[in-house]
């Protein structure tokens, strides 16, 4: 597969023994043959490896290497989406300028593209650490046309004086042309390889002789990664050129390099163990609230419930003394709360009989009887014949004055 113009591609692809994945940022204008030492050294760990290999032009064009970064993590995003798996960044050369530092910008939601900060948090998740030979490089416009024709240099025992002037007059004429954009792309460049210190631990490998990757750049490199609380390893290997380093010390290229993808893998399982424990607090606070809202919302509707039931259930009893218990209790004084009560049954449409005791018990304090030395008459209202059955004369009895004042 291709990305716009750059080759990208799985060196090593094993579904289910994989320990992780490399993502292999190759040198400008490599080739599949020059990178398959590295493929196959991370296969001996059991890591498999996605190789991009970035075109020249990408180290001058964002656009180009911004497209380029959006394949490499649309394809790790198909792999991890489902079964998560730690990732390691390996850049050699000018490939952090040319396709990863892109990369580091989208997952941080740096990039102009919107959203894709949501979209790539399960890369971002993975990413456990950066392996570093012979890079990062002080790009510039003279500094990449020789990364470019570095793989030319290596095969030819004598670089052509024709070829060595176009590539200084092409460098030259972009210095001219661009100050002020190379600049702040170089600013840019730096500040975000140094912001990735977080994502996890750094190995470098240099060479005191490389001169397209000088080491005391390097070493400003490592040491401010540290300052921001990153955890860099320096490999520094004499005699060994741009390059170079795996080849001429393949022994201890190895063991640095297993021994620091088993440590990334120890960060990842770390961090999603702290990601699992986050989420189950979060998960555990959500359902507490929620059994707190469902108990209000059952005391809510209990409530309205028996309130309900007070307007319309046929069941329910109201209490009220009658006169008989009111007669037997009259010479003990006032009357007390706890008193014995006797139960009225509500009817569905709800009528007072005059022959009821209720009935009874309104009648005789809202009708009063002919008594003596009062003068009270039943208002036009209160016909003869509604309360006919309550006009008898009856001798004058003071316990039912009492009775009536108490009412």
């Amino acid at each position: 597969m291709r990305g716009d113009g750059g080759t990208l591609y799985w060196g090593r692809k094993e579904e289910e023994k994989a320990n992780g994945i490399v993502v292999v940022f190759a040198w400008i204008s490599s080739e599949e043959k020059e990178i398959d030492p590295y493929v196959q050294l991370y296969a001996s760990i059991g890591w498999n490896s996605l190789v991009c290999h970035p075109q020249f032009h990408y180290l001058h064009s964002p656009e180009k290497a911004t497209l380029q970064a959006f394949s490499v993590l649309d394809e790790l995003l198909k792999e991890v989406k489902d079964r998560p798996l730690p990732i390691v960044f390996a850049a050699f050369s000018g490939g952090p300028k040319a396709c990863m530092y892109k990369v580091l910008k989208i997952i941080e939601g740096l990039c102009e593209a919107q959203g894709s900060l949501d979209e790539y948090q399960p890369v971002r998740d993975c990413i456990s650490g950066h392996i570093y030979d012979s890079s990062p490089v002080d790009i510039t416009s003279d500094m990449g046309n020789q990364l470019a024709l570095y793989p030319t240099i290596m095969k030819m025992p004598q670089l052509p004086r024709v070829v060595s002037w176009i590539t200084k007059a092409i460098a030259s004429g972009m210095d001219a042309l661009f100050p002020n954009r190379l600049e702040a792309q170089r600013t840019e460049y730096w500040q975000t390889l140094c912001s990735s210190a977080y994502t996890g631990p750094c190995l470098i490998f240099c060479s005191e002789d490389d001169n397209l990757a000088p080491y005391q750049i390097i070493y400003n490199f490592a040491q401010r990664m540290l300052d921001l609380g990153g955890d860099v390893k320096l490999v520094k290997l004499s005699g060994s050129h741009h390059l170079g380093h795996y080849r001429q010390y393949p022994v201890n290229y190895k063991a640095a390099a297993a021994e620091f993808l088993e440590k990334a893998t120890v960060i990842y399982f770390q961090r999603m163990q702290h990601f699992s424990r986050e989420r189950s607090s979060a998960e555990s606070s959500c359902d507490k609230i929620s059994e707190s809202d469902c108990n209000l919302y059952r005391a809510e509707v209990s409530s309205n419930q028996c309130l309900r039931r007070v307007v319309i259930d046929p069941n329910d009893r109201f209490s009220l003394p009658s006169s008989e218990e009111y007669d037997e209790i009259k010479d003990a004084g006032p009357v007390q709360d706890n008193q014995k009560e006797k139960s009225i049954h509500l009817q569905d449409q709800p009528s007072i009989s005059a022959h009821s005791v209720l009935g009874q018990i309104l009648f005789d304090v809202c009708v009063p009887k002919n008594i003596e030395d009062w003068d009270i008459k039943p208002g036009g209202s209160l016909t003869r014949h509604t309360f006919g059955s309550s006009q008898r004369r009856t001798p004058f009895n003071p316990i039912k004055c009492i009775r009536r004042s108490r009412l």
